[in-house]
Formats: structure tokens, C-alpha cells, sequence
């Protein structure tokens, strides 16, 4: 079986949420040798991003995002112990993330999330109507990598752009990159307020991460 066929059989199992299948594709693909990073990050990663994309276009639903992150995580687990110590981990970058305060809305951020931890980031979740001092606080302990905020609403649009002022006046704005979304959110408000990315929905969000963390 090809290299290419064996990341198809890791990325399938994601997409059909069968974990068997995907223990199956793992022996398989362990034993041609394939490295156990790639296994994760080229092969079950990219069948995440996939039902990423199709819960974007209502081919599937929360359910099943979240199933399908449950697989992953349980797949994910059983391949790090084939990798060696100093490796690369899977780990993509640490974010932390919550939606702004005065905004209640959490629904989307909560797949945003899942999505993101099912690809390997480390998510620091601060909730809904999270104080912006929570994020400066919560960046510098755990020394996040992006700084992500959600607003829900134009009146509390205003939070991210002063989560931006914040951020460098505690002195670690240029240490993180910054994320924002929420749907009257733009890639134009995202320029316009010093943002180092914009994304319009959850299988966005994971690339636009992957990006910033290039």
C-alpha cells in the first residue's frame, strides 16, 4: 500500500468516525514505517479539517464534530506513544481564546475550539463575557502563542480592538499573534485594528492558526 493510501485510510477513519478503522490505518501505517508525526498531522489532522469543512457547509453537525474530535483524541493518544522523546508532538501552538466581555455568545467558539484541539493546539479557554484583562493575564502564564477573540455582537466589537491597545501596553503584544472572529467580524475590521488574522468560521480558524504559528 502506497504512503498516500495509508494517510487516506487514517484521514477516512476520522471523517467515517470509526475508531477500529482508525487503529486498524495506525498498525498499518506503523508498520511501513511511516513517521508517527506525519501519521498525525498528515493523516488524522487532515480528516479533522475535513469535517471541519463539512459541518461549514451543513454536511454534518455538532454531533459529530464532536465525535469525531473524540476519535481523534483517542487515536492521537495511542501514535504519540510511537514517538520518540525531543519529537515533535503534535502540539501545534498554545492559543488562548474567549469571547469578549459584555458578549454571552459561545456556541461558535466552542466548535472553534474543539476543531482547533482536535488539530493539536493547546486551547486555554477563558468562556463567554470574558474580562479583557483575563486574556492578558492568562497569555502571560501560560505563554500563549495567539491570542484569539470572539464578538458576537457590533457592541462588543470594540473589545478586540481594545484587547489590541491592551496587549501592547502590558508589553507582549509583539511576542503573539492575534486572532479574531464572530459574525459581524471582517478581514477589513481585522486590519483596521492591528489583528494579525480574521476567520470567517471554524475550519478557517484551524488554517489561519496553522499560519500564524508558521
Amino acid at each position: 500500500m502506497s504512503k498516500e493510501e495509508l494517510l487516506e485510510q487514517l484521514s477516512e477513519s476520522i471523517i467515517n468516525i470509526d475508531e477500529a478503522a482508525g487503529m486498524h490505518a495506525i498498525e498499518n501505517a506503523l508498520a511501513e514505517g511511516l513517521d508517527p508525526v506525519e501519521i498525525i498531522e498528515k493523516g488524522l489532522s487532515a480528516g479533522m479539517l475535513e469535517i471541519g469543512n463539512r459541518f461549514e457547509d451543513g454536511e454534518v453537525f455538532l454531533p459529530q464534530v464532536m465525535m469525531a474530535a473524540s476519535v481523534m483524541a483517542k487515536l492521537v493518544e495511542v501514535v504519540k506513544r510511537e514517538i520518540k522523546e525531543g519529537e515533535v508532538t503534535g502540539k501545534s501552538g498554545k492559543i488562548v481564546f474567549g469571547t469578549v466581555e459584555g458578549d454571552v455568545h459561545d456556541i461558535g467558539k466552542n466548535i472553534v475550539k474543539i476543531l482547533l484541539q482536535a488539530n493539536g493546539f493547546e486551547v486555554y479557554d477563558l468562556g463567554r463575557d470574558a474580562p479583557l484583562t483575563s486574556f492578558i493575564e492568562r497569555a502571560k502564564e501560560v505563554n500563549a502563542d495567539i491570542v484569539a477573540s470572539s464578538a458576537l455582537m457590533t457592541g462588543t466589537m470594540q473589545g478586540q480592538a481594545a484587547l489590541e491597545t491592551m496587549l501592547r501596553e502590558a508589553g507582549i503584544r509583539d511576542s503573539v499573534k492575534t486572532m479574531v472572529g464572530g459574525a459581524p467580524c471582517t478581514e477589513y475590521w481585522a486590519k483596521k485594528i492591528g489583528a494579525n488574522a480574521y476567520a470567517e468560521n471554524a475550519s478557517e480558524a484551524v488554517k489561519k492558526a496553522r499560519e500564524l504559528m508558521a
